[in-house]
């Protein structure tokens, strides 16, 4: 029992380094910025979460109607996008 729960443990530490939020590439805050200005935005603060697939966050985002958050896909369709 108690080698299960340190491997359980272990698991864990390991799936929580992997699922960090790590910055963007010069190349994909492009691609980011490109994506926010369909919607008449810009700037921000940008990370990648590592999944099985890269996803995209933009916190703080100014746009002509306010302050946006968004979420975009690996392929930087935005997903979501949540207003202030």
């Amino acid at each position: 029992m108690k080698t299960l729960v340190i491997a359980g443990l272990s698991l864990g530490l390991c799936a929580s380094v992997a699922w960090a939020d790590e910055p963007v590439s010069p190349d994909e805050a492009e691609e980011i910025q490109a994506a926010l200005l369909m919607w008449d935005c810009e700037g921000g603060e940008m990370e990648k979460e590592r999944h099985n697939r890269p996803t995209y966050e933009v916190d703080d985002a100014l746009c002509e109607n306010g302050e946006f958050d968004f979420k975009l896909d690996h392929e930087f369709r935005i997903m979501v996008a949540t207003r202030y």
